[in-house]
């Protein structure tokens, strides 16, 4: 009996999914809008982080127009174009953003031609399906861009002496350590001194380090393999990598 309530309870307490908040937020709930845009947040830096080839900071006029997009996609989703609304508003959100640096002149390198793409996302007929079916070419893009990215960055670390095998055994365990670890290599990275130490050398300026950050020499050592690698993704133009310290960047 206790096993059944317990079942009872945990499936009256199931989250909605996105699609039924949509219905909600269409009805006219706009504090639930608000909150929705807000978690999604991550999903639409990544998307637009996706179409600038960069890693886009809420500071950038490109997050604001994702930002935008989203909220547009939450409006006019609808279940009869058959697909999740995450898909939709993935499509809705780079269309708009690539409208946007179309019009700016941004990003001459982005060369797909999306001008037979023109018509709104809400036109009649044009299907969810059809809108991501035309986005699969730039899906693969990005599927290239990141194994690109990757080989890069090995043959970034071999320049130091380092490995992705030995980044495994010796990154920090605990979240704390490697939060302390990334808060030196922004010392690193801000410093001009620091980094050409860094980038001559090949090797971590510890003592010099040990002068700026509030930590000790041997937390030093002991992360050192750890450091120079987010040091060398926070100076690159590693969009995926820096994806991958997601918000601590911006701290």
């Amino acid at each position: 009996m206790l096993n059944l309530l317990l079942f009872l309870l945990t499936k009256r307490m199931k989250k909605p999914s996105l699609e039924e908040l949509a219905l909600d937020i269409q009805g006219g709930n706009e504090q639930l809008l608000n909150t929705v845009i807000n978690d999604y947040k991550p999903f639409v830096k990544k998307t637009v982080s996706s179409v600038c080839k960069r890693y886009i900071y809420e500071s950038d006029d490109e997050f604001s127009i994702g930002l935008i997009a989203f909220n547009d996609a939450i409006l006019k989703y609808s279940h009869d174009r058959g697909s999740s609304i995450l898909s939709f508003a993935e499509v809705i959100i780079k269309r708009k953003v690539i409208d946007y640096i179309r019009k700016n002149g941004k990003y001459q390198d982005i060369s797909m031609d999306r001008s037979h793409m023109e018509d709104d996302a809400d036109s009649p007929g044009l299907t969810v399906e059809q809108l991501v079916s035309m986005d699969e070419f730039e899906k693969q893009m990005e599927i290239d861009k990141r194994r690109e990215e990757i080989v890069d960055f090995k043959h970034h670390l071999s320049e130091y002496s380092l490995s992705f095998n030995e980044l495994v055994d010796q990154s920090p365990k605990h979240e704390d350590a490697r939060l302390n670890a990334i808060e030196i290599a922004k010392t690193v990275v801000t410093s001009n001194e620091l980094m050409s130490y860094l980038k001559e050398k090949k090797r971590l300026p510890i003592k010099k380090l040990e002068k700026r950050v509030n930590v000790s020499r041997k937390t030093i050592e002991r992360n050192r393999k750890y450091i120079i690698a987010i040091s060398i993704i926070m100076s690159s133009d590693y969009m995926y990598l820096k994806d991958y310290l997601k918000g601590r960047l911006d701290r």
